[in-house]
């Protein structure tokens, strides 16, 4: 029994084709520059038939769909024997907003809501929609379920999700704090109670998803309390081309001083903030580890303050939760750069925290536990798995929605 995920960029689509039986992935692919002049590109890999490159001009995401299935049936390189293999598509979906606390299957009435989330996320909304559309056109017969970002932070309370302005801009706009990467925390968050062989009900977790977008969630007895995104992607950590937390004055400030518009301004703090904005040389943490081997002062700075904000919010959420049981490695850097755990995990024996350095010198992509045996709190690296998630969703649902059918 397959399951296709799918997660669609503004000119780029990946996915990954699932085998639910053992939840073995069959293949994968992503096909970027969508729609861009010039040819698009397409790498697609079925374990044990390689990998297929191709070049050639696509121009919008139903072609780039239709070649995605061509290729998953395939008498060389495919996966499947027909598309009737495919019993469920799960699509990564950016907002929810609140009117989706759960993944849910994809009809018309969702998707016109789902239209009217595009505010909120200008840049992914609008391609979300577009590969659940072309997917209900090209595979009508297969149900397609949405799975949001958002959906796990639903459970924040008033109190954490309120932005100090006037109530009526929250009731009558939905302004407040919505938080994302909700589908990696919940995968981690689950798994670390796994691993631990605890209860999760009975758990205290911050995860932290580290990659070139950052956040940071506070999961207590099972559910999701704070985490550092808000409105949109953009609030919280330091990222590598996103500022993270701003005083808001410094848009006006900006907008009068250097007479730049709003939607500069809103290109510079999520293109051209972040590490690549205070270290003047890459959005890359490795880049910036070897500008700092270099000596280099702004790379040094950048990582100071990458390492900084993530301490603070650490604090702020052990405080939230009343302890922590355990935290939580994820993402590109978390899963790979032992430097940032070490400096992230540092100097807090006082909370009963202590890295084992041997073992967090020795993990890389694996899941495995870095703190010392006498730690109170146990430091974890979990490779995080966003697609197994939506996946196992859609599969639920579409056997629901298949026994109405």
């Amino acid at each position: 029994m397959c399951v296709l995920v799918i997660n669609s960029g503004s000119s780029s689509l990946k996915y990954k084709l699932y085998d639910m039986k053992n939840n073995n992935i069959l293949a994968t692919g992503l096909v970027e520059r969508i729609g861009c002049n010039g040819s698009s590109n397409y790498v697609f890999t079925h374990d044990g038939h390689g990998k297929l490159n191709l070049e050639q001009s696509i121009d919008n995401h139903k072609e780039a769909l239709k070649l995605v299935l061509d290729t998953l049936q395939d008498a060389s390189y495919g996966a499947i024997d027909s598309l009737s293999d495919i019993y469920a598509v799960g699509h990564r979906v950016l907002h929810g907003k609140e009117s989706y606390a759960n993944s849910v299957v994809v009809t018309e009435q969702v998707i016109d809501t789902l239209k009217g989330f595009i505010e909120l996320g200008p840049l992914h909304m609008p391609a979300n929609i577009m590969g659940i559309e072309a997917c209900k056109e090209l595979m009508p017969d297969v149900v397609q379920v949405a799975v949001f970002d958002t959906a796990f932070h639903q459970t924040i309370p008033e109190k954490a999700f309120l932005y100090a302005i006037p109530y009526e801009l929250y009731q009558e706009h939905g302004i407040r704090k919505y938080g994302f990467h909700g589908t990696s925390h919940r995968y981690l968050s689950h798994k670390v109670a796994e691993l631990l062989k605890q209860p999760l009900e009975q758990l205290r977790i911050i995860t932290l998803h580290l990659g070139n977008g950052c956040s940071m969630a506070a999961v207590k007895n099972g559910v999701c309390i704070d985490t550092t995104m808000g409105l949109t992607p953009l609030e919280g950590l330091i990222m590598g081309t996103r500022s993270g937390d701003l005083d808001p004055a410094v848009i006006r400030f900006l907008a009068e001083k250097l007479d730049m518009s709003i939607i500069e301004i809103d290109d510079m703090l999520n293109k051209q903030s972040g590490l690549l904005g205070i270290s003047g040389i890459s959005s890359d943490m490795r880049d910036i580890h070897s500008a700092v081997d270099a000596d280099d002062k702004r790379a040094k700075l950048a990582y100071e303050v990458f390492i900084y904000r993530i301490r603070k919010y650490l604090g702020a959420f052990w405080v939230a939760m009343g302890g922590v049981d355990a935290i939580v490695f994820a993402g590109g850097i978390g899963e790979n750069d032992k430097l940032v755990r070490r400096d992230v995990c540092s100097d807090l024996k006082w909370l009963g925290l202590e890295i084992d350095d041997e073992k967090n010198n020795g993990c890389n992509r694996k899941e495995k536990s870095i703190s010392k045996d006498s730690s109170k709190v146990r430091v974890m690296v979990i490779p995080t798995d966003e697609e197994l998630v939506i996946a196992q969703d859609a599969l639920r649902l579409a056997k629901r929605e298949y026994a109405v059918r």
